[in-house]
């Protein structure tokens, strides 16, 4: 039965991370911008196109459906001409993984960036998402693919999240972001906790309270979380490396028959 199951869920994954082009994707930050702005511990978000793509974006009501943590160039060398290995993801079908920048070059990205991060933490939180590479998805676990046949059935909007969620547990699945979660709590550094507030028992200062943070189970974050968190800043290469809209070069008819601008 477990081969069956096997299969089974192998013939799902291979059916659910095919592309599903119901619109062209153009980058709006090329892979050079995003090379010059990222560092260690940034978490690059992927508007994907693939069909569980479809399915997370729904579910969570986002542009965003898939997540990567950038680590750097810290992970072995290949052959001289290929190029370096600067992203970690969970892969639906590999597993987590290393793998280029260049993989999400012509879709749209974002940047995420965690505030005060200290170095120390910044190299955990990296180590942390290499120490798993080569962790496996078990496609045994056919009831965790389902879910995603129906990409927009008639969830209600407070359970959505919950069926992200729904399965066996394991953080290498297909919601590449409980991986990422992991290490940035392993730091303890807060992505979106449940904050309650403790109120103070002494009768004269009965409206003094103090903010409690609580850790949410890594398995219920989504890749938008990163986007909405109030502690990662968005980076946008474009503004960050100078922008100045008069160099732009519009297509104004009289500079159509020279671009460049030359004489």
């Amino acid at each position: 039965m477990g081969q069956v199951t096997e299969l089974v869920g192998r013939g799902l994954a291979r059916f659910l991370t095919k592309p599903v082009r119901q619109s062209v994707q153009v980058a709006t930050v090329n892979q050079e911008q995003l090379t010059t702005t990222l560092q260690p511990g940034d978490v690059l978000l992927v508007e994907g196109d693939t069909r569980i793509s479809v399915a997370i974006k729904y579910l969570t009501q986002s542009t965003w459906s898939h997540a990567a943590l950038y680590v750097g160039d810290v992970l072995p060398h290949g052959a001289p001409w290929e190029l370096p290995k600067v992203l970690i993801e969970a892969d639906l079908k590999e597993g987590v993984r290393a793998i280029t920048l260049a993989h999400y070059a012509q879709m749209h990205t974002r940047i995420c960036r965690p505030v005060g991060l200290s170095n120390e933490d910044r190299k955990r939180v990296v180590d942390f998402a290499i120490s798993r590479i080569g962790h496996q998805y078990d496609l045994k676990h056919i009831f965790d693919l389902l879910r995603y046949l129906l990409p927009t059935a008639p969830v209600p909007t407070r359970f959505r999240r919950r069926l992200l969620a729904l399965g066996s547990g394991d953080p290498t699945r297909a919601i590449c972001s409980t991986l990422i979660a992991q290490a940035f709590e392993s730091v303890r550094y807060p992505i979106l906790p449940e904050i309650r507030r403790a109120w103070s028992k002494d009768p004269r200062n009965f409206d003094c309270y103090a903010e409690i943070y609580h850790i949410r189970h890594y398995s219920l974050f989504t890749p938008r979380d990163f986007d909405i968190s109030p502690y990662f800043d968005i980076i946008k290469p474009v503004l960050k490396n100078g922008f100045d809209y008069r160099k732009l070069a519009w297509s104004d008819a009289e500079q159509e028959d020279d671009p460049c601008g030359c004489d």
